[in-house]
């Protein structure tokens, strides 16, 4: 096979996709199309005619600028990517995006742009593909043995979230992860000396991984280092390929200029003179080429054939494992109502704690639950007990620990995520999901259900202070679309918030928690969890305001209802501790719920913002916080805030009088 000649081609196609739609970054194509075509036509193990093969070879593309690479990689090789589609770059509706996306593509496995992303990604993966290869596979069976490969730009190395996950990476000792890092010294605003002078070599190594060095535009130098990468099964590798931004291109390559503008006409004419390419054929593949997709596509099946023999002889050797795996894949569960009625009605329990009570109660059910914390699990309560701890040379155990990298354990998840067989869950403090949101916007933009722990919700953290004290984070979180956020109000509304956010298999959940104690609330009969708010109090006398509150400002709202009401001033208390789940449910259900015509006060402690949705024809007031919090005693800081009992009940006063 001419990988020369391909390589070439892609060019072409890269070029004159970015040309046609006036908009997109050929420099990185151009300059990767050396090791692009070394990758895929001679290396991965993948079949085109069957994208979610389990045991293929993974390739992630984290610098998604230069889609193009991938999109002419994906056409050669005999993805559903037609000509057309290519011809389509970055135009609405097409299956070619300006930025790779999952579910969008055939063959994209996951989406990337912000840069970074794309190796914590593969971090995960090739986590789950050593946690898979631990559960599933037996003497002469490696039902699961793939790479996973990732192609990184200097941009993603010099975002923290790619050295949270890289060091991550070599702790593990993750053999079968290798980065192709293409150095071209360029960055948008100009060379790489401008900000970035650091040895990545250096820093690598002192990772703990193997780092080689390349000509990136030699296809036998590159094929000897990944032959060396892949013999590596106690390191994982980075290959440093020195490349030159736009290779070909007569007078731009090696200039900034080619990141993200069209090359142009007279550039490309020349671009494709040098290459042997015609100069008046736009989306060229010779005719030596044209069988490349079907050839591809009959060495794909012919890997995924004799795998599947294999792995026919394993499920009639191991029946059970077999079982559990198409289980797994599948996404499905078990039942798992009896979690929701595990609490009494004694408990007065942290939200923190009764999750951790949950969580461990759901391990039992789902062995595929894994996850953990940024350092924090004994103060989040996210330890599945019992069950070990994954590490280099083992990962049979279903704990993590993630160290302090908030980022890239949200970023790693993703990628455990998109590899399957896992359901995942990660868990820090509340306030430090800010570190997190990146990888958790991406999470709701590929529908993942990763569920997200995030404990100590308000300031009643206390002594730590206002650092602490997230003030704002809940509803910046709600603002995230297809993000599920949960904030229940007792131990019995955390174990519906967990069985919901187990149900979820088309986005991700957070479940945002108390670290001081709350009372079970009595339930009314016929309450539903599932809308996202119910009544909790019903009004004894005729209804004169509705308290709308979430967490634990519900339990403040039900003590000062107690406090106001009187004949004639029925006060009503709505629990809402999903509150886009509330807003979508049809308008009958809602104005039974919060009628239009009663004066409704929302309570938290925290921003007000959002909560005006609640009743939007009707009279509607917030009792919020517009300050940062404080050091002390957290109820006593809550108190001095305005958040007690009878401060709440004298503004209600007020609003009722």
């Amino acid at each position: 096979m001419d990988l020369q000649k391909i390589a070439n081609v892609i060019r072409g196609l890269a070029a004159d996709g970015v040309q046609k739609a006036n908009s997109g970054h050929p420099g990185a194509p151009l300059g990767l199309a050396d090791v692009g075509a070394v990758v895929f036509f001679d290396v991965l193990k993948h079949n085109p005619a069957n994208s979610k093969w389990p045991n293929r070879d993974r390739f992630i593309l984290s610098g998604g600028h230069g889609s193009m690479l991938l999109y002419s990689l994906l056409h050669l090789s005999g993805y559903q990517v037609s000509l057309d589609d290519l011809k389509n770059f970055r135009q609405l509706g097409s299956n070619t995006p300006g930025h790779p996306e999952y579910g969008d593509t055939d063959g994209v496995e996951t989406t990337t742009g912000p840069l970074g992303q794309g190796i914590a990604n593969a971090v995960g993966m090739a986590i789950g593909e050593r946690m898979a290869a631990a559960r599933f596979n037996r003497p002469g069976y490696e039902v699961v043995d793939h790479y996973t490969y990732v192609f990184a730009g200097d941009g993603d190395l010099m975002e923290g979230v790619s050295s949270e996950a890289s060091s991550l990476a070599g702790h593990l000792k993750l053999g079968k992860l290798i980065l192709i890092y293409d150095s071209n010294n360029i960055t948008i605003e100009g060379s790489t000396e401008l900000a970035f002078t650091e040895s990545v070599k250096d820093r690598y190594r002192a990772y703990g991984w193997q780092v080689l060095e390349v000509d990136g535009h030699s296809i036998p130098e590159l094929q000897k280092a990944l032959a060396e990468a892949r013999a590596n099964k106690e390191q994982p590798t980075m290959i440093i390929a020195h490349t030159q931004i736009a290779k070909g291109a007569p007078t731009k390559a090696g200039s900034a200029e080619t990141h993200g503008s069209p090359l142009g006409a007279e550039e490309i004419a020349g671009l494709k003179r040098a290459l042997g390419l015609p100069e008046d054929q736009d989306f060229f593949v010779p005719a030596d080429l044209q069988d490349l997709p079907q050839k591809m596509r009959q060495k794909g099946q012919q890997f995924e054939a004799e795998w599947n023999e294999l792995f026919q002889n394993w499920a009639k050797e191991y029946p059970q494992l077999a079982e559990q795996w198409n289980s797994w894949l599948s996404g499905s569960l078990p039942d798992l109502s009896e979690i929701l009625t595990m609490f009494g009605p004694e408990t007065n329990t942290a939200t923190r704690a009764a999750s951790g009570q949950v969580l461990n109660a759901i391990a039992q059910k789902v062995p595929n639950l894994v996850g953990g914390s940024a350092d924090l699990a004994p103060s989040n309560n996210s330890w599945l007990k019992g069950e070990g701890r994954v590490h280099s040379g083992d990962f049979s155990g279903r704990n993590f620990n993630f160290g302090v990298r908030e980022h890239g354990m949200a970023a790693v998840l993703n990628g455990l995520a998109l590899y399957g067989h896992f359901r995942v869950f990660g868990a820090t403090f509340l306030v430090f999901s800010d570190y997190m949101r990146p990888s958790m916007r991406l999470a709701a933009l590929m529908k993942l259900p990763v569920v997200y722990i995030l404990t100590h919700d308000s300031v009643y953290v206390g002594e730590d202070g206002p650092t602490h004290q997230p003030i704002e984070t809940t509803e910046s979180l709600r603002l995230i679309p297809n993000l599920a956020v949960f904030r229940p109000a007792d131990a019995e509304e955390t174990a519906w918030s967990w069985v919901e956010a187990m149900k979820r298999k088309d986005g991700p959940s957070a479940l945002v928690l108390t670290r001081q104690n709350l009372p079970l609330l009595a339930k009314p009969e016929g309450w539903d969890f599932t809308k996202g708010g119910y009544v909790i109090r019903q009004e004894k006398e005729e209804l004169a305001i509705v308290l709308v509150a979430a967490g634990s400002e519900v339990s403040l709202a039900i003590q000062a209802a107690e406090k106001v009401e009187k004949p004639g001033l029925g006060v009503r208390v709505v629990s809402v501790p999903n509150r886009e789940l509330f807003l979508s449910q049809d308008e009958a259900y809602r104005r039974k719920v919060v009628p239009e015509d009663v004066p409704t006060l929302a309570v938290e402690l925290g921003v007000p913002t959002g909560w005006y949705s609640i009743n939007p024809k009707g009279k509607v007031d917030v009792y919020g916080l517009n300050r940062f919090g404080a050091s002390g005693p957290g109820k006593k800081v809550a108190e001095k805030l305005g958040f007690s009992a009878d401060a709440l009940a004298e503004y209600i006063k007020n609003i009722v009088k």
